[in-house]
């Protein structure tokens, strides 16, 4: 895919542009934003990707087309899930609704620098290195596989371990018990100290650090092409602090995301181990030669199965979720009877 210089400026001065102006809006006000405040902001995020999205598929082809929607679905997906570990954070730290979308905006700019510099790091291994896509493989696999066996363990409790660093910050850096708004330090009597929005800001950079690693390789099995895989990511991040607040009560209810992004991770996979297979240099494996005989999936293909799999997973989850909520709720009624249905008592026995 040829893509011009000024395309590439382009599009990173419009995207950070936005993101700017998003982040001046929450700095100059502060609030819990409103169900239709979100729903607007995030319509015309969602928008705006799919028109990119047709943009790719008339001007470069429906092959880059295809791989940008694929690419953009899954990573939109992986940040869903991110959304669950964002609000056990922002629970965990009991950080003011007011100040929710501040941090999350944050967490959101940390999270594409980051991703940025892995895209960059990816791409360099992929033109030196073509058995890097062995490693992506294996990865994802075994991501995939852990993702499996977190969601056996069906932990509702939402426990959150905090990283090192955050564990140390908390302990070693002076610091204020109450927050000063959403300001990350303040000095008191002469000495600078850090607010707990600083502790809830670094825990949301460590998170976003580690999601990175497992979103990166797997936009890489989908598309080759550095300049799809950027705006993938910015798109899908674009709309995640309005996504947290519109449907945070509907993220507990998708009980089966972990099973499907496991699946997802793992089709991922197994694709990325294919195409090394066919491009094998590998003297170690067949001598060197590529592997004729594994299969090439399709992009188009793999979105069909992406879509497949986040439709059925969010169904089900649904339905399901649905089906013990009203099982719960016939268990109390049943416990708890009515006093109108109660027995009448007789007279009172004379003494």
């Amino acid at each position: 895919m040829d893509v011009p210089v000024w395309v590439w400026w382009t599009t990173i001065v419009v995207t950070m542009a936005i993101l700017l102006f998003d982040v001046i809006i929450v700095g100059r006000r502060p609030h819990e934003p409103s169900m239709k405040e979100v729903s607007a902001y995030l319509s015309v995020y969602v928008g705006l990707a799919v028109v990119f999205g047709i943009g790719v598929w008339v001007f470069a082809g429906h092959q880059y087309g295809t791989e940008f929607f694929a690419g953009w679905l899954t990573e939109y997906s992986l940040s869903v899930d991110n959304l669950f570990i964002f609000i056990i954070i922002l629970s965990k730290f009991a950080v003011p609704k007011e100040y929710q979308q501040t941090a999350l905006m944050v967490g959101i700019v940390l999270a594409l620098v980051m991703r940025g510099i892995f895209i960059a790091v990816g791409a360099a291994a992929i033109n030196n290195f073509s058995w890097i896509f062995y490693l992506f493989g294996a990865f994802l696999i075994w991501t995939a596989i852990k993702l499996y066996r977190e969601a056996r363990e069906d932990d509702e409790d939402g426990d959150y371990e905090e990283p090192r660093i955050v564990r140390w910050a908390e302990n070693n850096l002076p610091a204020t018990k109450e927050y000063h708004g959403a300001k990350i330090w303040v000095k008191e009597n002469g000495k600078r100290l850090i607010t707990p929005m600083f502790i809830v800001m670094l825990a949301l950079g460590m998170t976003d650090l580690l999601f990175a690693l497992d979103s990166i390789p797997a936009i890489y099995g989908l598309t080759q092409e550095p300049y799809l895989v950027l705006t993938a990511n910015i798109f899908a991040l674009m709309g995640l602090r309005q996504l947290y607040f519109l449907i945070g009560g509907l993220l507990q209810r998708l009980i089966f995301l972990g099973y499907g992004l496991s699946v997802l991770l793992g089709f991922i996979g197994f694709k990325l181990v294919f195409h090394a297979m066919h491009e094998n240099e590998l003297p170690f494996i067949n001598g060197g030669e590529p592997i004729e005989w594994a299969p090439e999936i399709p992009t188009l293909l793999s979105l069909a199965v992406i879509i497949g799999i986040l439709a059925v997973t969010t169904v089900a989850s649904l339905l399901v979720s649905r089906r013990r909520a009203s099982v719960e709720a016939a268990a109390e009624s049943a416990g708890s009877p009515d006093p109108a249905e109660e027995p009448a008592q007789g007279p009172r026995p004379k003494a």
